[in-house]
């Protein structure tokens, strides 16, 4: 069977890698895409790199344009996917890569967002351990409604949610920093984002508990530990236009052993095709994950400061954001998880 698909929000960073990551799925097959003032331009003169959708052109983003297609993804800024995926119905599948609909807490998100809340979908991270032993994915089997996680989310999840669960550290006192490339703020033209800003330099940002991924990392870790988290996160700009190297690190619990630390996260991630734990001594580079939809994992016991450092790296355009969206739709519909979907990156 061939599923039916529209992107809306297909001019961006993040509509372009749906749409190349797409371009090599079996059972997909791209139909309409839209945008909203690049609404009557050719797809290819603004996604120039995707030449096999030469023939489309991009559309107005409205629900009648989206309407009749068995999957809609929304890649859009956050606060312009909740409305319109209310005039949707439940026919299709639609997959909000945006932040409309990731947190359980309307309290949060009006906090952090300052807009309003349009509820929480079915969370896309497959591999998110919870506290009952079971994983993330087993809640998105059959689901019409998918919210992608944030690409900062993901790396620190991933980083330190195995810990947690298995109870080999603590749930107070987490601390990850952060280094990002610019394409996760789109395409926004902004100084701060221009080369002659960027290039040389590296600054933080979001500093001090403000950043808006906070409520939604703190709500996958309590989700894996069943206890109360705190967590100090600081993202920071760096001169590399895709990718995350997270540096997350965690309080021992009393009397754990580094052999005790790689079990846990051995034991969450043997069998995940794009999650992978690097052997001991290990950590990754930012470049052997671009372009594919895998997370690489290094850890290490820092015995002198009783901490444990998890370090992520991941392309946050695609197992951040465009990876995730496809990964979790394949479960939503019944499809091989790995359909579509690369482990390989693209190398130098």
């Amino acid at each position: 069977m061939v599923y039916t698909v529209a992107i809306a929000g297909a001019s961006g960073y993040a509509g372009g890698e749906l749409l190349r990551l797409l371009s090599a799925h079996p059972e997909f097959e791209v139909r309409t895409v839209t945008a909203n003032k690049n609404a009557g331009q050719r797809l290819i003169d603004l996604q120039p790199h995707l030449r096999s959708y030469e023939h489309l052109v991009l559309q107005e983003t409205s629900a009648e344009v989206l309407r009749g297609h068995d999957v809609v993804f929304l890649a859009l800024p956050h606060g312009h996917s909740g409305a319109l995926a209310a005039e949707l119905g439940d026919a299709s599948v639609v997959v909000d890569c945006g932040a409309d609909h990731r947190l359980t807490s309307a309290t949060a998100w009006e906090t952090f967002y300052k807009s309003e809340y349009h509820g929480s979908w079915p969370y896309g991270l497959p591999e998110l351990v919870l506290a009952d032993g079971s994983k993330q994915r087993d809640h998105l089997v059959g689901v019409n409604r998918i919210a992608v996680p944030g690409c900062n989310v993901t790396a620190i999840t991933l980083g330190l949610a195995p810990g947690l669960r298995a109870g080999v550290i603590q749930a107070a006192d987490l601390v990850a920093v952060l280094a990002v490339g610019p394409s996760g703020a789109g395409k926004t033209l902004r100084t701060d984002l221009l080369a002659s800003e960027l290039m040389g330099s590296a600054h933080a940002y979001g500093v001090g508990g403000v950043h808006r991924h906070v409520p939604e990392i703190v709500q996958n870790l309590t989700a894996a530990s069943n206890e109360a988290v705190t967590v100090s996160f600081t993202p920071v700009l760096v001169p590399m236009s895709r990718g995350i190297l997270a540096t997350s690190t965690a309080r021992l619990q009393p009397g754990v052993s580094a052999s005790d630390v790689r079990s846990a996260w051995e034991l969450a991630y043997a069998d995940e095709p794009f999650v992978h734990l690097l052997p001991e001594g290990q950590f990754p580079r930012v470049s052997d994950t671009t372009g594919a939809n895998t997370a690489l994992v290094g850890l290490a016991v820092d015995e002198a400061a009783d901490r444990v450092v998890a370090v992520t790296a991941l392309d946050n355009l695609v197992k951040g954001t465009a990876g995730a969206a496809i990964q979790s739709t394949n479960l939503a519909l019944g499809l091989p998880e790995r359909a579509g979907l690369p482990v390989n990156g693209v190398a130098p």
